[in-house]
């Protein structure tokens, strides 16, 4: 862990984003590590979305930067790709061409064949093989999801964001593309930046699990490593030691420190920068 947070492909500095003059998050520090996969967790209003939006280049932060690579972020860029919460597919195209078009945009010296034998192999990596012909009103939630998956992975981008994408399917669709999602970020070497409500999804997929307080003024709190050894799967992760402990922590934190905190941590007299070391949790 300590090796990925040495070499940060993200790093947030000082960010603040305000609305009618109101601080929905300030002074928000905090790094990823290259091949790190970071959860984003805390209650709806404390700016989660926003703050995926700006990493993602689709907004800018009213105070404070994003470096990536080395270089600020001044907009949206291929290697940072976002999967939705929606599937965000274009209805009058295929799932080929859907994805197709993805990498027709990240390779325009590709021809029409090679994007879509690329696109028809992104959407076998992820069980679409026989609905690369079908328009977004012929797939089921689930499938869409996959096809905005594969729109994403195929793109090979340096940083995957990703904003709640399972939180509108069934358990059972929900916890396959977890899993897959983290096999497949995994073995791509990639750096995944998820924001989500869903404690069991946060300790299935991070390494490190960031916990914000509650919003307006929200503020990064809390920073914990997930100890637990991977490959993770949903069917296993009840069993695994520390488990139990670790998810104790984190509904502990949303529950009742994540109010706490705001109270005995005004903005005047705290910097995120203070912001405790990861750490695990016994």
């Amino acid at each position: 862990m300590r090796s990925m947070i040495d070499r940060p492909d993200v790093q947030v500095e000082g960010i603040a984003r305000r609305f009618g003059g109101t601080a929905v998050f300030e002074d928000v520090w905090f790094s990823v590590g290259r091949g790190e996969f970071v959860c984003l967790v805390g209650h709806s209003g404390c700016g989660k979305t926003t703050i995926l939006n700006i990493l993602a280049g689709l907004d800018a932060p009213d105070d404070g930067s994003i470096i990536v690579s080395g270089k600020e972020i001044t907009g949206p860029s291929l290697d940072r790709a976002v999967i939705f919460q929606s599937h965000a597919l274009m209805p009058w195209m295929t799932a080929a061409q859907n994805v197709g078009f993805a990498l027709s945009c990240r390779n325009p010296h590709w021809n029409r064949r090679m994007c879509e034998d690329a696109a028809r192999e992104a959407l076998g990596r992820v069980g679409l093989s026989h609905a690369a012909d079908r328009k977004p009103a012929q797939l089921s939630g689930g499938m869409k999801q996959r096809v905005g998956i594969a729109r994403a992975l195929a793109i090979q981008p340096k940083i995957l964001l990703m904003d709640e994408p399972f939180s509108a399917l069934d358990a059972l669709t929900r916890g396959a593309l977890q899993e897959e999602v983290s096999r497949l970020v995994t073995e791509s070497g990639q750096t995944g930046f998820m924001i989500t409500h869903d404690v069991d999804e946060a300790i299935l997929l991070a390494d490190r699990i960031l916990l914000m307080s509650n919003g307006p003024g929200a503020r990064i709190a809390e920073v914990v490593v997930n100890t637990l050894p991977r490959p993770r799967t949903r069917a296993s992760l009840h069993h695994m030691p520390g488990y139990h402990a670790l998810r104790d922590h984190v509904l502990d934190f949303l529950i009742t420190r994540s109010r706490e905190f705001v109270a005995t941590n005004p903005p005047a007299g705290w910097s995120a920068r203070a912001v405790p070391e990861s750490r695990p949790v016994a």
